[in-house]
């Protein structure tokens, strides 16, 4: 789900994006919220001349995922390698599971996974990491044997939406905040950031609701959110989908003085902002989860534990947009999708 967009350095760097940085066994820093990463488990090197098979998995089917895709075509098309996507259509545990499950008994050599339930995935996480390489992108799994994390350090990324929250509302405020569903590590942080963020100020986040994953009910919660607690000032969602479902629940219920804020760039998201219902969404880098991820895969199968970065945790890095900026995030974000 995964924060600001690796778009940005897309364009400066011939449609790369930013800088990439590395990871290794030290501990985890507040990406974690003082969680102590396991050991790693054994990196497996395959033998010179394998044909290598290689999956991203993603946590659900998201428009956001096709930005990830881009960087794995990249990478696919450098190192001259297929790096498969998998995306659990219906964002459940249990067919994420499954497709670890196939993935091992269909001899793959590595994945690179966003974790829905970390909790519920570890055991997963480390069988797997006894015949492949696992290493984790999005939404970690710190408690894990996995060999690296790739993605938004999202207790920071909760920490910078909370501080423009602050700017946009200097009188403060109740605020209700939606996801799919808190048992994942990158909804859990984003939402302690926020709460960090906002710690001292005339600001508090007063409701939260989960949908797990289901469109419908993502609107209903904001509709049930807006009629039911006429004291809420702030509504933010905390993954992609989740801000175009506060967006849709706003703009039919009319009412008028909230803010609404929220993480990722999806069209919604983006509409909202240029139409004056959204203050500003805080955006990853999902292209280079994407790129970054199957490079360290391939690395990993072909030079062992010589590609292992000197950090665990791979900090991609986010980007506020907002109305003075969304015209020419826009502009980025399509020469990206060509």
């Amino acid at each position: 789900m995964k924060p600001v967009s690796y778009l940005i350095a897309c364009c400066a760097t011939a449609a790369l994006g930013l800088a990439l940085s590395s990871c290794g066994d030290s501990a985890a820093p507040e990406t974690a919220i003082g969680a102590k990463p396991a050991s790693k488990s054994a990196v497996h090197q395959a033998a010179p001349g394998t044909a290598l098979k290689l999956a991203f998995i993603t946590n659900n089917s998201s428009e956001f995922w096709k930005i990830a895709e881009k960087g794995v075509q990249k990478a696919n098309a450098e190192l001259n390698i297929n790096v498969e996507m998998k995306l659990p259509e219906t964002g459940k545990v249990e067919q994420q599971k499954k497709i670890i499950e196939d993935l091992v008994s269909q001899g793959y050599n590595g994945f690179a996974i966003s974790l829905i339930s970390p909790a519920d995935e570890t055991r997963d996480i480390d069988k797997a990491g006894q015949q492949l390489n696992v290493i984790t992108h999005d939404s970690d799994g710190p408690q894990s044997k996995r060999l690296a994390y790739i993605g938004t350090n999202n207790f920071e990324a909760g920490k910078v939406l909370g501080e423009a929250l602050k700017k946009a509302m200097p009188n403060g405020g109740k605020i209700a905040a939606f996801v799919g569903t808190l048992a994942a590590d990158n909804a859990k942080q984003r939402l302690e950031g926020i709460k960090k963020a906002i710690a001292g100020s005339n600001l508090s986040v007063a409701v939260t609701k989960e949908d797990a994953k289901d469109m419908t009910k993502a609107r209903t919660n904001v509709e049930d959110v807006i009629n039911a607690n006429p004291d809420i000032t702030a509504l933010v969602g905390l993954w992609s989908y989740n801000t175009p479902s506060i967006v849709a629940a706003v703009v039919a219920s009319k009412k008028t003085g909230l803010t609404v804020a929220g993480f990722d760039e999806e069209d919604g998201s983006l509409q909202g902002i240029a139409d004056g219902v959204v203050s500003f969404t805080v955006v990853q880098k999902p292209f280079e989860f994407g790129y970054r991820s199957s490079k360290l895969l391939f690395e990993l199968c072909t030079k062992g534990e010589a590609a292992l970065p000197a950090e665990p945790i791979i900090d991609t890095g986010v980007e506020v947009v907002t109305k003075d900026t969304v015209a020419d995030f826009q502009k980025r974000l399509a020469d990206l999708k060509k």
